[in-house]
């Protein structure tokens, strides 16, 4: 089969409906416009965000009764009431962490380089003192860079105070409007939409549920293993806890990565604090039964539906989200990729569906005809 057979026989099976260019056309500028404009729009695309995660306790009290924008009001509020929990106890402990956490790289640097050189002490004919002096030179690099980067980024967010403001005021206000006025937002821009998009709303229903249980089940998950990595670090007094916890918490947007990556931290800080005795050991193992009960029981039970992609599909839709979008690419990395394969699937099933009801359609007409 010539190159030339095969490119008609794809177009035929993909795009050969009008419905399936159109929906084409609505993906292609729907990426183009996260991509090229992500940054103008991260108020409106922080908000949507919230809004959605939102609306599952907006819908839970309408179906209980409670008039809708009473709804609307509970929900919100409770939100502020969290949102500024997080700006007046949370930041300012977890920024105090750090600065402290700044403070004792020096000290935990030259615990660092005695340990190295306790270690080549004991086992000369592993470790030679060229290593200690090359993994001693590769650290200072990397610690010189990382105060590099946080002065860069601390200077550079001095011209940024007033967009701050800009967006803790808008990011609100627009969450507000999203919830309140759902229902005309999305006819507004359903009506946008073609008349025909039977291929759209196959495709949406099939992802609706599954994003939204995403989503929420993902947020839900942060905030468990980030308090429970809390009340764990802080019961075995090691320092630092707040600043550990949300880095645990976080690491759970990065499937099979992250919970390998926030291990350097804790060990790291375990082994400066306590030395490597028992309670180190104890803290690793601690950590360990966290991320064990987060990956067999937590996430089971918040992800109703299950995500059927292979592991090395998810870790590509990280990498290339990820470097697409930054933080909300990795968030989303999930559900995008799971929307590609539901297009995969359902494109040339709904394009077959729609001809075999036309092919119906006619012959019930030429039936009634005759």
């Amino acid at each position: 089969m010539t190159l030339r057979a095969v490119l008609r026989s794809w177009v035929d099976h993909y795009l050969s409906d009008e419905e399936a260019v159109i929906l084409l056309v609505v993906l292609v500028l729907g990426f183009a416009v996260v991509i090229w404009l992500g940054k103008m729009l991260a108020p409106f695309l922080t908000a949507l965000v919230i809004a959605f995660l939102l609306q599952g306790g907006v819908n839970a009290l309408t179906r209980r009764r409670v008039p809708h924008f009473l709804a609307v009001m509970l929900v919100y509020l409770a939100f502020l009431g969290v949102l500024l929990a997080m700006a007046l106890i949370l930041l300012p402990l977890i920024w105090t962490q750090l600065v402290n956490l700044v403070q004792e790289t020096p000290r935990m640097f030259a615990s660092g380089q005695q340990l190295l050189d306790d270690l080549q002490a004991r086992y000369p004919q592993l470790v030679t003192p060229d290593q200690i002096q090359n993994w001693i030179a590769m650290a200072g690099r990397e610690v010189t860079q990382i105060g590099q980067r946080a002065l860069s980024l601390s200077l550079a967010s001095l011209g940024n105070i007033v967009g701050l403001i800009v967006y803790l005021v808008l990011v609100p206000i627009l969450v507000f409007f999203m919830l309140k006025d759902r229902d005309r937002l999305v006819g507004f821009a359903v009506s946008l939409l073609p008349r025909q998009r039977g291929l759209m709303t196959r495709v949406w229903q099939e992802m609706d549920a599954q994003i939204a249980n995403y989503v929420r089940g993902k947020a839900t998950e942060i905030v468990i293993v980030g308090t429970v990595a809390f009340f764990t670090f802080a019961f075995f007094g090691l320092p630092y806890s707040a600043l550990l916890a949300v880095l645990v918490g976080l690491s759970v947007l990065v499937p099979y990565i992250g919970a390998a990556v926030a291990t350097v931290p804790v060990a790291a800080v375990a082994g400066f604090h306590f030395g490597l005795g028992d309670q180190f050991l104890y803290v690793l193992i601690a950590y360990g039964v966290i991320q064990a009960l987060d990956g067999n029981v937590l996430v089971p039970v918040l992800f109703s539906e299950a995500v059927n992609l292979h592991p090395v599909s998810i870790i590509l839709a990280v990498l290339f989200f990820g470097g697409v979008w930054g933080f909300w690419g990795i968030f989303f990395a999930i559900p995008l990729a799971t929307l590609l394969k539901a297009l995969v699937y359902a494109w040339p099933r709904g394009i077959q569906q729609r001809r075999r009801e036309e092919a119906a359609h006619q012959d019930r007409e030429a039936a009634e005809e005759a």
